[in-house]
Formats: C-alpha cells, sequence, structure tokens
C-alpha cells in the first residue's frame, strides 16, 4: 500500500504463549491493512509500553490493544482497569483475546470496559480466522479516535 494511506496501524499484543504471538503475527501479515505489532508478554509490560517507560520510551500510542486475560506478574484484567481509567489511554480500543469462556470473565471484562470480548479457538485456521476478523473489523470497518499529544 501507498502512503497516501498514512501510517500503519498501531497494535499492541499483551500476550505471554509465544505459539499465540506468532498465529497473531502469522495472521496480521496476511492480511492486507499495513500494521505494526508489538508484543509484550505480561501486564507490567503492557503498562510500561503504554506509558512510555523504561525500554519503551519511544513506544507509539497503539491504535488498538490485542489483550490477554491470564498473564503473569499483572493479569490482563489488571491491565484493562488500568486502561480504562487512565484520560490518555481510556480511549484505545482494548480487545480481550483470551481462552477463558467463563461467563465472570466475559462479564468483568465488560464492566471494565472492554470494547470486546472474543475466546482464543484452539483450532489453528480458525485462530488465523478470528485474528483476521479482529483486523477487518478493527483496522477497516471501524473509525478508531485521533492519536492525542499527552
Amino acid at each position: 500500500m501507498s502512503d497516501q494511506f498514512g501510517s500503519p496501524i498501531e497494535i499492541l499484543l499483551v500476550e505471554d504463549n509465544p505459539g499465540d504471538q506468532d498465529l497473531t503475527r502469522n495472521a496480521l501479515q496476511r492480511a492486507k491493512v499495513r500494521n505494526t505489532l508489538h508484543v509484550v508478554e505480561d501486564g507490567e509490560e503492557a503498562m510500561a509500553f503504554l506509558h512510555q517507560e523504561g525500554e519503551y520510551a519511544n513506544a507509539p500510542r497503539p491504535d488498538v490493544i490485542l489483550l490477554d486475560l491470564n498473564l503473569p506478574r499483572m493479569d490482563g484484567r489488571e491491565v484493562l482497569a488500568e486502561i480504562k481509567k487512565d484520560p490518555k489511554l481510556m480511549d484505545i480500543p482494548v480487545v480481550v483475546l483470551t481462552t477463558s469462556s467463563a461467563e465472570q470473565d466475559i462479564i468483568r471484562s465488560y464492566r471494565l470496559h472492554a470494547n470486546c470480548y472474543i475466546t482464543k479457538p484452539v483450532d489453528l485456521e480458525q485462530f488465523i480466522e478470528v485474528v483476521r476478523s479482529i483486523q477487518n473489523f478493527w483496522l477497516t470497518v471501524v473509525k478508531l479516535p485521533p492519536h492525542h499529544s499527552s
């Protein structure tokens, strides 16, 4: 794609499973929307990335966050709560992408203002299709909020 479409979409993937990281990366690479995928492996890293702290001092503001719930150190529920109560971050869409289909996780995620909740399929092709559908919806159909200077 040419520069007339602007900068690539910035995606932050918060996922501790290397296999799921690779599947997500591969599915996004196959898609037609230009994107830059940033991967962090736990909730504390995610918050450092979002607050541009330490090694993430020059991190871009993500256009969308793909968030696993079951993370080491700081879990995805805590990350979601932190993002949605921070005026500088609250307008970034957060897609919960997790293995949990537990009703309490779904309810809690929406109460914490997740933008959508998707259960990861176990099957490889279905997982790739889920990532593609996330990309098609959030990066093609939806109008994302403009970047704000902090």
